[in-house]
């Protein structure tokens, strides 16, 4: 998988300093040590330092002494977060007492190192849910300027090396979001579109899918859309993004001369914003399944630094992906 290979090519050749809050996670661990292994980035382990290194003795793991290890209770930089803590929530009341105990979380641990500059990333969800890694990020990292929202993206290679980039399909929201407004859609496709560019290395063509291609149908589900498109376009009037299409329309060269005729996009899709969670979710597990596509994902975006998460049932090289993934929006938010 080449693509997949230059997102690690690039960490290896810059490596960041990504945070993995939970540090005595056995998947967490394997992945640290493959990654300390190979070079890929600079991993620093949140949690008690002799329960992680007995942890990483019991695994066999050879390389865990290269990262830095943290324990959050006993962090002599502690102060220092629990002020950062209190001067970025003080507007909602918070207290030195409430910020005391919210800074020995791992999980808001992380998060005040990224905002410190002492982090560059996070990789975080093996045993956490969404809304836990989730809370702290929205709290303390905030959105990005220009975005007031997270979006989940993905990649999927397929065996279709007509379609897309050479079978290669980005696409979103299939994981935060469940009914974007117009606005929210386009700051979606806006995301995707700069996603697509510094994780995949294309240039992005953004389809914004619907049941209708170019007012082939009257419903206020595509009225949402054509106005997303506008609004999307007028966000980003350099990026190709172009709608409403149908999913053929999009990625099939016939049909989108057929139905959207002079249209940058239809017919050459790589980036797909889909409508809604539902419809994002239910189709690039049906790609993923029935199609056997690599899905790799989801990635957070319009945050902002990067904060991603894991599935609870994700594997050693899942973790291992995200975090090359991690790094790589970290590169590219410091160029």
């Amino acid at each position: 998988m080449n693509v997949l290979q230059e997102i690690i090519n690039r960490a290896k050749a810059m490596p960041q300093r990504i945070v993995l809050p939970e540090g005595n996670e056995s998947r967490t661990l394997q992945a640290a040590d493959k990654l300390l292994a190979d070079g890929v980035v600079k991993v620093i382990l949140l949690g008690k330092s002799a329960e992680i290194k007995v942890k990483a003795d019991e695994l066999g793991l050879k390389h865990i002494g290269q990262a830095e290890i943290i324990d959050p209770q006993n962090n002599p930089h502690k102060q220092t977060y629990i002020d950062l803590l209190v001067e970025l929530r003080k507007s909602k009341g918070m207290t030195p007492e409430q910020a005391a105990k919210l800074v020995e979380d791992p999980l808001y641990m992380a998060c005040l190192m990224i905002k410190n500059g002492d982090a560059d990333g996070e990789v975080a969800g093996a045993i956490n849910t969404t809304g836990n890694v989730l809370r702290p990020a929205l709290q303390i990292i905030k959105t990005a300027p220009g975005f007031s929202c997270v979006s989940g993206f993905f990649m999927l290679f397929t065996k279709a090396e007509d379609l897309g980039e050479k079978g290669m399909i980005c696409c979103a929201d299939c994981a935060v979001i469940p009914n974007p407004s117009a606005e929210e859609l386009a700051q979606i496709a806006v995301a995707s579109a700069q996603s697509a560019r510094v994780l995949a290395g294309i240039e992005p063509r953004v389809a914004m899918l619907s049941f209708s291609t170019k007012g082939s149908a009257k419903h206020e589900f595509v009225d949402k859309v054509v106005e997303a498109t506008k609004l999307a376009q007028q966000k980003a009037p350099n990026e190709m993004i172009d709608g409403e299409l149908q999913a053929d329309a999009a990625l099939i060269k016939e049909v989108g001369e057929l139905k959207a005729p002079g249209s940058p996009v239809a017919g050459k899709a790589n980036v797909l914003v889909f409508p809604s969670l539902e419809v994002g979710n239910i189709g690039y597990k049906l790609v993923q399944r029935l199609g056997h596509a690599e899905a790799i994902g989801p990635v957070l975006q319009g945050m902002g630094a990067p904060v991603n998460d894991l599935s609870r049932g994700c594997s050693v090289d899942d973790i291992y992906k995200l975090v090359a993934i991690t790094a790589n929006q970290a590169i590219a938010l410091k160029k």
